[in-house]
């Protein structure tokens, strides 16, 4: 808000705290004449140039405000009874029983609800831990077998668990393929060392110039170099031993090395 010196025509501005704290009297900062800020107090001020503010006309009759925003509830005491005393008649339906003569199984709460949920939220952490750790608990040479078992009388089945740095590349080897024009046959003998059935891996095949330079690479999943259903749904069991053959397209005089990797 915006309120102007009638002296020196000084144009200032004022917050409600400033006018509320001399009930808007204030002193002009410019020539320090006291005037009130209230008479020719303005939301915004008029387009320049301008000289003074429009006053205000003193009104007749005060405003009503008529916008309720806050009204202070009022303070009740309590009512405060001297000199009250029971009467004989409240106390007269009243019946005490002996501590001996009362029934027992009345007075014992009831345990068995809270038993059984904390049971039941026990049996659910066991459960959510089981499976956080299935991997470790299925490729466990002890618990491995019984979960097998007990998945077996329930008709349930195991999840998979993979352990590539168990697969051990015994031998490989690379060839022109017999029967198909610019394509290399590569066999590879692959042995599962975990003590637990694996499913068959991702093979990645590079193959590289004489610097290193990888000028070819191949990944193969297990669906592109199986073709036994049977033995991709089974997997490689714990210690077995199998050869792969894989089919790749010649990149040329320029390969002089490949190497196999598993993911």
């Amino acid at each position: 808000m915006y309120t102007q010196c009638p002296e020196c025509l000084s144009v200032f501005s004022v917050d409600a705290r400033t006018i509320a704290q001399a009930h808007g009297f204030v002193l002009c900062g410019h020539c320090g004449a006291g005037f009130d800020c209230i008479a020719t107090l303005a939301d915004q001020l008029p387009p320049e140039p301008f000289n003074e503010l429009p006053s205000h006309e003193p009104g007749v009759e005060p405003p009503r405000v008529e916008l309720v925003v806050y009204r202070p509830q009022p303070k009740m005491s309590p009512v405060v009874v001297a000199n009250e005393m029971p009467t004989r008649d409240d106390f007269a339906d009243l019946v005490v029983t002996p501590r001996f003569a009362r029934d027992r199984r009345k007075e014992k709460p009831r345990r068995w609800p809270w038993i059984s949920a904390c049971f039941l939220l026990f049996f659910g952490l066991l459960g959510q831990l089981g499976w956080a750790l299935r991997d470790t608990l299925v490729a466990d040479p002890t618990m491995g077998p019984l979960l097998q078992q007990a998945c077996a009388t329930l008709n349930c089945a195991l999840p998979p668990v993979r352990d590539v740095g168990k697969l051990r590349l015994l031998a490989r080897d690379v060839q022109t393929h017999p029967t198909v024009p610019n394509a290399l046959l590569i066999s590879a003998s692959v042995r599962n060392d975990a003590a637990f059935t694996q499913p068959w891996p991702v093979v990645t095949i590079r193959l590289s110039d004489a610097n290193g330079k990888v000028i070819a690479m191949r990944r193969l999943n297990p669906s592109e170099y199986l073709d036994d259903v049977d033995a991709l749904r089974r997997g490689i069991g714990p210690g077995a031993t199998s050869a792969l053959i894989f089919e790749v397209e010649d990149p040329g005089h320029q390969a002089v090395a490949f190497d196999l990797g598993f993911e």
